[in-house]
């Protein structure tokens, strides 16, 4: 079955400029992915002419669906409606539907129909009209050739309603999609080169309809396999079949086979083990605190967090040693095991974890630049620590330790050290 391809098109110089975040072409992709519909290509144009002009005589090349957002107001600078009425040598009519709902939604409101607003219900002639129940801009759908080209208004809200109510059903009934299904796999510890190399052989005899992708993220790697068919429950066999024959490869870096976060994949193997859970930070400054607590249910296993960002309150409010203070420093393995134990002590929980580290972007040095970070996890049994090389950007950085933290965890749990 021939695939059916989608190119999704936001206009906007406020997309441009970076004023606004374009959220809708991620969602739109999403939503065709769930009808089998593919998206080769997002493209993100000013409010200019001859870029939409551009973009439509070149997309149709390439795409069997062209799914455009924005420049549908009624004020002079929103050109979109007769740009596209232009390429399909088309006119602007007064549309009686669209008219109706124009003037529905301002008596609702209150307000009288102005000739500005009423401009919103001239449409092309060539375009079937869609409703657009929640805004006064029209979405409009074009046929040609074979192609679709459908238009809608770039606030999201009054896209989702178009996009659920009017345009997806249509493409339906229009196209004859496969059905597409993804599966995906997560990973730790283990880079993408790596992981690569790991499941090579795997990964090379794999079917023609199920393929695979990396997804790198911190401390982590997804894999994703994409299957294309006519027979949905077959193609999620295929798929469940293929994963099964890697997992023993993947060994102890497979900690999820459906997707899940790492912290909910812990959130289950604390309650197996009715087990609870605290964290001391420094570095990270509560991200991982936020991180589990994230999570609905937390309170179940998580008891709570010292952030000791300075060395009193190390000292004060964990136990930590002057003496490893002075001798190794607050990024070292001697402080952040005692920061570790003191959570533990304190809180009286079975596991605590520790980040202390240099964030940055100030306050590195040759012998620990920014990047350098300590995690530990204090359990019944012994205490861990690792070092573990990030970034010089303080976000990342605290991500980084964070997610590295969970997965110290998870291997504690497992009894994996």
């Amino acid at each position: 079955m021939k695939h059916i391809n989608a190119e999704v098109i936001t206009i906007g110089d406020e997309i441009l400029y970076g004023q606004i975040t374009d959220t809708n072409s991620q969602w739109i992709s999403a939503e065709l992915d769930k009808i089998g519909v593919r998206t080769i290509r997002k493209t993100s144009i000013g409010d200019e002419k001859q870029e939409i002009l551009d973009i439509l005589s070149e997309a149709q090349k390439r795409a069997d669906i062209l799914i455009f957002t924005g420049g549908l107001g009624p004020t002079k600078d929103d050109i979109t409606k007769k740009t596209i009425a232009e390429f399909f040598n088309d006119t602007l009519e007064i549309n009686q539907d669209a008219l109706e709902n124009v003037r529905e939604i301002f008596e609702s409101r209150g307000f009288e129909l102005t000739e500005i607003n009423r401009q919103q219900a001239f449409i092309p002639t060539k375009a079937t009209y869609l409703n657009n129940a929640v805004g006064t801009a029209p979405g409009m759908w074009f046929e040609e050739n074979g192609k679709v080209v459908i238009s809608m208004p770039g606030v999201p809200f009054e896209m989702k309603y178009l996009m659920e109510n009017q345009v997806l059903p249509r493409l339906r009934k229009h196209f004859k999609t496969p059905f597409i299904v993804h599966k995906v796999i997560r990973t730790v510890g283990i880079g993408e080169s790596f992981l690569a190399s790991k499941i090579e052989s795997w990964e090379d005899a794999l079917p023609p309809h199920i393929k695979l992708a990396y997804l790198p993220s911190l401390g982590q790697v997804k894999l994703r396999l994409t299957g294309f068919g006519d027979d949905k429950e077959k193609l999620k066999a295929d798929i469940e079949a293929e994963a099964e024959k890697v997992y023993p490869t993947l060994g102890k870096n497979l900690f999820s086979k459906d997707n899940e976060e790492l912290e909910l994949v812990l959130a289950d193997l604390l309650l197996k083990e009715n087990a609870t859970l605290a964290t001391a930070e420094s570095c990270t400054g509560g991200y991982l605190a936020h991180t589990i607590t994230a999570n609905a249910g937390s309170s179940a296993y998580y008891l709570g967090s010292v952030i000791s960002y300075s060395n009193e309150a190390k000292m004060n409010l964990l136990g930590v040693k002057k003496e490893t203070l002075d001798a190794h420093g607050a990024v070292s393995e001697e402080t952040v095991i005692q920061m570790a134990e003191g959570a533990r002590k304190a809180l009286n929980s079975t596991y605590a974890l520790a980040t202390s580290g240099i964030a940055g972007p100030g306050g590195g040095s040759p012998e620990k630049p920014v990047g350098t970070i300590w995690i530990a996890c204090a359990g019944p049994e012994k205490t861990v620590a690792k070092k573990i090389l990030s970034t010089k950007t303080r976000l990342v950085n605290i991500q980084y330790g964070s997610k590295s933290a969970l997965a110290l965890l998870r291997k504690m749990i497992l009894k994996e050290i």
